[in-house]
């Protein structure tokens, strides 16, 4: 029996470790390997196939001051684990995103159980977005190999020394047919020829203090202007419902929100529905660009984190949506901190929404680039057999 031990957080964590096992389990089967995964992560892992050790969904923000009230839920969970790894040897580890938390136990397990293979999937976008001139890239120092979903990420870590395996964006493997757009409106009850804007505003509780404020007087300014425009607004999280929709109704707009048990379902109806996104930055930005869907993006953190960000570590980056960052290219609209604002974010929408403006055809045409350069299907598969070599070829669970 190998056990494997996949560790992550947050949302967009969560789904990618699903798929993950998912493979993993597909993979030991052919293998006629028996295998065990167990996980930090969140229901959709467990729903895959994994034994939850806790739920780490809700754990995760970005920025300095956003990140304070995580850290004793996670210095609490890591003590947990290290007590439970005392009685439950592993052959494996795989670590996914979710950066500060990763890392710190990557270092902890590689300094107690020095032969456990360490497998880093999807690693931290470092190669994207280095503070000053350089790159912590720490996360060498103990992973065994680097499995990098980014050509560029690739290139980052071997130039530094570390093991990698391009095995291309999971994304690749998550798409299938997607449905008409004329379906997809019938599907969710909306008029043939209204305009429709999709909201996905937070995976993360503190994002929405930043982001939903102006996101909701942008979308009422915008059904001033166009009464006629339909705004869908999935949850990222349960729970979230009740928040968005206060905030959608304080600011005077109208909103259909979605709840999040229904979300994962229909998130292929309302992105053939929609004729174009405002979106936080992240994995929702290559989603959307593969689904067809042209955006807008932006990102707001505090105050105090913005200005030591900029001024005492150096954090100056060319882009921050990975459709951006990987065409190297301003493809995507991108506003951040001040510029984050109801007028700007209702300009760039707008400049989006007729069919033949020229701003949304050469959106559309830049994302044909996207698909070429995130690989090939069966990307988890890819994945999932590099991880089981790690372990077999280890020699612990001959």
């Amino acid at each position: 029996m190998a056990r494997l031990l996949v560790s992550t957080g947050e949302v967009s964590g969560d789904l990618q470790g699903s798929l993950l096992i998912r493979a993993l389990h597909e993979e030991a089967r052919r293998r006629d390997l028996p295998l065990q995964v167990v996980a930090l992560g969140g229901e959709r892992m467990r729903r895959a196939g994994a034994e939850l050790l806790a739920d780490t969904s809700r754990l995760g923000a970005i920025g300095l001051w956003e990140a304070l009230p995580m850290v004793l839920p996670t210095l609490r969970l890591q003590r947990r684990l290290q007590r439970w790894l005392l009685q439950h040897p592993l052959d494996g580890v795989v670590l996914i995103d979710y950066m500060g938390a990763n890392v710190n136990l990557g270092l902890r397990l590689k300094r107690l159980h020095p032969e456990v293979p360490i497998s880093y999937y999807i690693a931290p976008q470092e190669w994207a977005f280095r503070l000053g001139e350089g790159g912590t890239t720490r996360l060498i120092g103990f992973s065994d190999r680097i499995l990098a979903i980014f050509p560029e990420e690739a290139s980052f870590y071997a130039a530094r020394g570390a093991s990698v395996t391009w095995v291309g964006h999971p994304l690749i493997d998550t798409l299938g047919e997607p449905p008409s757009r004329a379906r997809a409106r019938a599907e969710l009850d909306l008029p043939a020829e209204a305009p429709v804007l999709l909201l996905l505003p937070a995976s993360r509780p503190q994002e929405l203090r930043y982001l939903l404020p102006p996101m909701a007087t942008a979308v009422a300014l915008l059904q001033k202007r166009a009464p006629q425009l339909r705004v869908l607004l999935p949850a990222g999280l349960p729970g979230f419902e009740t928040t968005l929709t206060e905030a959608m109704v304080g600011a005077g707009a109208r909103v259909r929100v979605v709840p999040a048990s229904e979300a994962d379902r229909l998130k292929p109806f309302l992105c053939a529905a929609a004729d174009v996104a405002l979106t936080k930055s992240g994995t929702a930005n290559l989603e959307l660009a593969l689904r067809g869907v042209p955006q807008v993006t932006g990102y707001r953190v505090s105050r105090p984190t913005a200005f030591i960000a900029r001024h005492f570590l150096g954090f100056n980056v060319p882009h921050i949506s990975p459709v951006n960052l990987v065409l190297q290219e301003r493809l995507v609209p991108e506003l951040l901190q001040d510029g984050f604002n109801a007028e700007e974010i209702a300009a760039a929408v707008e400049a989006l929404l007729p069919a033949e403006a020229a701003a949304r055809r050469q959106q559309l045409e830049g994302y044909e680039r996207l698909r070429t350069a995130l690989g090939e299907p069966g990307v988890t598969r890819r994945a999932a057999a590099a991880i089981l070599d790690q372990v077999t070829g280890s020699g612990r669970c001959e």
